[in-house]
Formats: structure tokens, C-alpha cells, sequence
């Protein structure tokens, strides 16, 4: 079965091409700059697998045309993957918000789409784009299945306890105001690893308690116990939590407000500073990518080393946080971008938890040579394993894509 996956932004499309007999990438790919009036025309960067970027530049004013593009490049007779569009089988979509009434990826129809629509007040960036790329699809692919893989699924099963704010309850069931969590499809994927790593160390599934932190320029962490999520770090937007790249993570309510006011700001402004202009970036000055302020450190920057410092020390308090309320824990997970290959910052994040009977192979952590593979970086004695587990999101759409099209078909 041949599935194509899509994750689009508002001005852009992902796209990568799997063959689930054997779960191979045949292609990948990402247009830029779709519907952007003047200026630079929109691009198409084409990679298939083993081959050379194939890159074109053309005017393309919505997400369908955008798509029609794709497609041709993927049946093209230089550069193509595939003989015809026929071939391809079924299509998973990214949606990023389905609320608290998606617990599990589904076949979209007008229901689905309906009820994407609808939280769209609380994903007001991404559903949107999600459906631009759904309703793409569609046209250019009427009969093929499409799928909606959900970022808040996975924290779906987080009991009231945790995703439930200190507000007047009405703001809950008539707003929806609560945590829903996000990078679901992530910690998934590096859960379903997890599980199979500590059953060959002997812990059934069941009897699991782990941690997993998907740290890059976005940032979360969530509880999971007997393969269930109970607490992730993100709540109602993805703004919550742990320091990111560009977003402040946890912050007193009220320095929200007295900044608004104090320097008039808008609600548009107000939410660029909290998400575009914080994190990373706004402590250091200097970038809001890890390696740039680390360099910054090291050079003596006071700034960007207390940039490095907040990043770590929440990480820290959220394992520690999270410890208790699995009430002990099997294992650390490491993920995403820093993650999987900053030693660095996963020593500093763990370098005070000895005391939950972790300890770190300093010898394996920094080993450049294992990097992009599955490794435990922990020491044999120690009670806690850390695991180092390339994350794979695509993958995992793709699968539940492949699942849900054998089931209806089924």
C-alpha cells in the first residue's frame, strides 16, 4: 500500500511518501511560500529516496494547486516515485486540534470535518491549514481515503485531575477551556518504543511508568503509564510548559496582563511577544535555536547561559513532577530535535535527579557514533533507563493511515 502523508502550514505542504509492505520513505518533500501574493513565487523542494532535490518555483495561490504540484512531481517520469496516481492508497493528514472528542485517529467525512471546523477558536494557526490541505486532497484525489491523525489525541486519556484549570467551571463546559496537549503523534510513536525496550529489559506493558520529553524548538513532556498518557506539559495552546524556542512556556497569568498594559499592546501583538518573541530567543537575544545560544554560553554570554539553564532546570522539575504523580518511573525518554542529539543538554537535564535512581553513561551519551539510533545511555546498575529514541511522526500517520484504510476495507 502505497500512503501519502500531509502536514500543511498556512503557506506551506509537507508531504512524504511511504510503502507500508516494507515502511519505506519513497519521497519527501515541502512547498514554501503558497498564497503569498508578490514577492518570490511559492517553491517546491522534491527529494526522492536516494536521489537528487529536484526544486521548482511556480506561481501557486492556494493549497490545490500547491497539491497538483506535488502530484506531478511524484509521477513524474524523471523524478517520480510512483507509475500513476492510482497507486497511491489512502492519505493521513496532521490536524493539530480534535478537542476532547478525538481519542484515535479516523477516516474523515463531512462529520469530521464539521467537528475540525469547530475547533478551530482553539487551534486558530492550524486547523484551518489543516483543512486547507484535507479539502486539497479531496479535490485532486476525490476517491482515495483520507485520514485525520490528531495531535491532541494521545493526551486524550489524562484524567480530570490534570487537565483541568483552577478556573470557574463554566469556562470548561461552555468554553472548552481546558489542557488538551499537543506533539501527540510524537510521544506516541516514542511510547509504543518505550514499551517494546523495557518488556525486553522484563517490565510488562502493563506495569510501565515512563517519562517522555520531545524537546526542539517546540518543547513538551508527558506521563505515561501502562502506555497511557496521564499529564503532558502543553495545556490549552501549545504556549504552556516547559522554555521553547520562541515561547515563554509556564508564566504568571498576571505578567501577562501587567505587560499588556503597561506598554498598550494588543491582543495580536501580546500573543506574537508570549509565542514569536520569548523563549530561547527572548532570555539569551541571541537565537532561538539551542546550538546558536550555546555557543553564546560558551563565549560567555550571561544572558543565553541562563537561557540554557531555564531550559534545562524545567525539564528537570517536570521529571520530577512527573515521578510523583506515576509514582516512580521506569524510564526517561529523550526525543525531537535537542533531544536526539544534544548530549549536553540531556545530561544537564538529569544531572540532579539522582535521587529517582538515574544514571547517566556519560561514555554513551556522547557518543557521536550512535546518534539517529535507539540507545539506552543509562549505566547497567542504574534503577531508571534513558532512552535516546529517534522520534518518527510521519511514520506513525502513515500507519494509522494504513490501519484505518485495511479496516473500512476490511
Amino acid at each position: 500500500m502505497i500512503v501519502l502523508v500531509i502536514n500543511c502550514g498556512s503557506s506551506s505542504l509537507k508531504y512524504r511518501v511511504f510503502s507500508m509492505a516494507n515502511q519505506q520513505v519513497l519521497a519527501s518533500g515541502l512547498v514554501e511560500r503558497v498564497g503569498i501574493a508578490g514577492g518570490k513565487e511559492a517553491s517546491l523542494k522534491h527529494r526522492p529516496a536516494g536521489d537528487d532535490e529536484f526544486f521548482e518555483q511556480a506561481e501557486m495561490p492556494n493549497h490545490e494547486v500547491a497539491m497538483r504540484y506535488v502530484l506531478a512531481a511524484l509521477t513524474d517520469p524523471n523524478h517520480g516515485v510512483i507509475g500513476s496516481l492510482n497507486e497511491i492508497k489512502a492519505v493521513g493528514h496532521r490536524v493539530l486540534h480534535g478537542g476532547d472528542r478525538f481519542q484515535a485517529s479516523v477516516v474523515i467525512d463531512d462529520n469530521v470535518i464539521a467537528a475540525i471546523e469547530d475547533y478551530v477558536e482553539l487551534g486558530p494557526l492550524h486547523n484551518p491549514a489543516n483543512l486547507m490541505g484535507i479539502r486539497a486532497c479531496q479535490a485532486a484525489l476525490p476517491s482515495v481515503p483520507q485520514i485525520a491523525v490528531f495531535d491532541t489525541a494521545f493526551h486524550a486519556t489524562m484524567p480530570r485531575r490534570a487537565f483541568l484549570y483552577g478556573l470557574p467551571y463554566e469556562f470548561y463546559e461552555k468554553d472548552r477551556i481546558r489542557r488538551y496537549g499537543f506533539h501527540g503523534t510524537s510521544h506516541r510513536y516514542v511510547t509504543l518504543r518505550a514499551t517494546k525496550l523495557l518488556e525486553a529489559r522484563g517490565v510488562p506493558a502493563a506495569e510501565q511508568k515512563f517519562i517522555t520529553v520531545h524537546i526542539g524548538n517546540g518543547c513538551s513532556m508527558a506521563a505515561v503509564k501502562g502506555g497511557k498518557c496521564i499529564d503532558t506539559s502543553m495545556g490549552l495552546t501549545p504556549l504552556e510548559g516547559l522554555l521553547m524556542g520562541t515561547r515563554t512556556g509556564d508564566i504568571d497569568p498576571a505578567a501577562v496582563t501587567a505587560i499588556q498594559d503597561k506598554h498598550r499592546l494588543s491582543r495580536t501583538e501580546i500573543d506574537d511577544l508570549l509565542n514569536k518573541q520569548s523563549g530561547l530567543l527572548g532570555v539569551s537575544g541571541v537565537s532561538s535555536d539551542m546550538r546558536d545560544v550555546k555557543a553564546a554560553a560558551l563565549d560567555g554570554n550571561a544572558r543565553a547561559q541562563a537561557a540554557v539553564e531555564i531550559f534545562c532546570y524545567r525539564i528537570q522539575k517536570y521529571i520530577g513532577a512527573y515521578a510523583a504523580a506515576l509514582g516512580g518511573i521506569d524510564a526517561v525518554v529523550f526525543t525531537a530535535g535537542i533531544g536526539e542529539n544534544d548530549p549536553t543538554i540531556r545530561e544537564r537535564s538529569i544531572n540532579e535527579l539522582c535521587f529517582l535512581g538515574i544514571q547517566l553513561d556519560h561514555s554513551k551519551n556522547e557518543d557521536n557514533s550512535l546518534r539517529g539510533k535507539e540507545i539506552d545511555i543509562a549505566m547497567p546498575e542504574s534503577r531508571v533507563r534513558v532512552f535516546v529514541i529517534p522520534t518518527d511522526e510521519e511514520l506513525m500517520i502513515a500507519q494509522d493511515t494504513a490501519v484505518l484504510v485495511a479496516g473500512a476495507e476490511g
